[in-house]
């Protein structure tokens, strides 16, 4: 879905209930208005906050895909982290992994050498996260581990391990992961071929968006819940919820090509040649 990559970014960078509110500051599709307003925080900062500033201002730029230019902002973190806050420890050992393997990283930059640089960082960002109790980014750290850990069933481990440590926690702001990291156990799921259990866990994420108003969210939910139908090869339902996320976009004059490319399937599924060519030709339109 057009909103669909958004909501992967967001399901793998962190938002901040800490020293600074840097989620205020995020607009994650337009990274370069979050990097403006990063910087612009700057003015009158604490030295601890500057450096939390300077990381979430790495973060734009790994977003846009500079990564080497990250990497020289975190550089100018890096002299200053025995004497900065567990916040900003944590923070650094986030992005400097995410400069290295994350969901916009192309394949081939996916090297051996630098998925392991990302693992040692995520796991040194979990371990100094869980011992200061900053459970928010302890999380943040653990989802982070499927990027890096690609077998499905790894993927199911570390997001499960994320979950547990989210309904143990006693800190309400991490019940903002819910939606996220259900989404992530019921996509390792469903990867497995385990649809009902799949389902169970997008209803739930489903759910956790709705409570929080997220309509967009609660919409790629429905479209997870029903390419999960397609799975099972029921297809009717899966059409059906299709069909009413098709005319939602329309009406907010968003056509989105992911929903015209599940429809098109479904229909040649069923042997509706005459739709799935229908549906086909949006997919065109939508992507020239």
């Amino acid at each position: 879905m057009q909103a669909l990559v958004i909501f992967l970014l967001l399901c793998l960078l962190t938002p901040s209930a800490m020293a600074i509110n840097v989620n205020s500051l995020w607009d994650y599709s337009k990274p370069d208005v979050s990097e403006k307003r990063f910087r612009d925080a700057l003015d009158g900062a604490s030295e601890d906050d500057k450096l939390i500033l300077q990381t979430q201002i790495a973060g734009t730029l790994g977003l846009r895909r500079e990564f080497v230019k990250a990497r020289e902002v975190l550089a100018t973190v890096e002299p200053r982290l025995s004497q900065a806050s567990a916040e900003v420890q944590v923070r650094y050992f986030l992005e400097l992994g995410r400069t290295y393997c994350s969901p916009v990283h192309s394949q081939e930059l996916r090297t051996p050498e630098n998925v392991e640089r990302a693992r040692v960082s995520f796991l040194q960002a979990y371990e100094l996260a869980a011992r200061a109790r900053l459970d928010y980014l302890a999380i943040d750290a653990l989802h982070m581990m499927p990027v890096v850990d690609a077998e499905p069933e790894r993927q199911l481990e570390w997001n499960e391990k994320a979950l547990a440590y989210l309904e143990r926690s006693d800190q309400p702001e991490v019940k903002g992961w819910e939606a996220s990291l259900r989404n992530n156990v019921g996509y390792a799921r469903r990867l497995k071929g385990d649809y009902e259990a799949a389902l169970s866990e997008f209803r739930l994420s489903r759910a956790a968006h709705e409570r929080a108003g997220r309509t967009r969210n609660v919409r790629i939910a429905d479209w997870m819940i029903a390419q999960t139908y397609r799975d099972q090869k029921k297809f009717s339902e899966a059409i059906a919820i299709q069909l009413d996320l098709e005319r939602a976009w329309d009406v907010d004059g968003e056509p989105d090509p992911y929903v015209y490319e599940e429809l098109e399937q479904l229909y040649r599924a069923l042997g509706d040649e005459k739709r799935a060519q229908h549906y086909g030709e949006r997919l065109k339109a939508t992507r020239r």
